[in-house]
């Protein structure tokens, strides 16, 4: 799995050396997020958009960013009640690291950045912010990147193509 992490993210987890490797629909993005004072993750996978939003992110955690990145999308995968291996093997062992390379990956995440802002903002903070259900609503969100189909549609898509 290439995970593919923004400048933000990047001060963060301080990689030794990052891979350079052509893009393609199985990369998953990250991004660094702020909201209520506190750091926050933001994944998406690149040819679906699913995206797991992720609050109160310690800088321990991101010290393996291959376990926490697959526990994370695993967990959301059960939340939709989708088979673990959706994305290929939650391998925590495979997650490679590696520069952001898809433009209209990064512009749907600021879109999702702000739907998470507004999200927190509308519930008095991230405190009183619903996750799960802030969760369900970044999937079920269209995205005119990806035809005006919501991330959960095109997941759904792609299982049905691989049976």
């Amino acid at each position: 799995m290439i995970l593919r992490c923004t400048k933000k993210l990047l001060t963060v987890i301080r990689p030794q050396q990052l891979i350079d490797c052509t893009p393609d629909g199985d990369d998953w993005y990250a991004n660094l997020l702020w909201l209520s004072g506190r750091k926050c993750l933001l994944l998406t996978h690149s040819a679906t958009l699913f995206t797991v939003f992720e609050a109160d992110v310690r800088a321990a955690g991101m010290h393996d960013p291959g376990r926490l990145i697959t526990g994370l999308i695993s967990r959301e995968l059960l939340r939709e009640h989708l088979p673990a291996d959706t994305f290929g093997s939650p391998d925590p062992a495979s997650v490679l690291l590696a520069k952001t390379a898809d433009r209209s990956v990064l512009g749907c995440m600021n879109d999702m950045a702000f739907m998470c802002e507004t999200a927190a903002t509308s519930s008095g903070g991230l405190a009183g912010t619903d996750i799960a259900d802030l969760n369900q609503a970044l999937r079920r969100n269209i995205n005119s990147a990806r035809g005006y189909q919501p991330p959960i549609e095109l997941t759904a898509q792609r299982l049905g193509a691989r049976s």
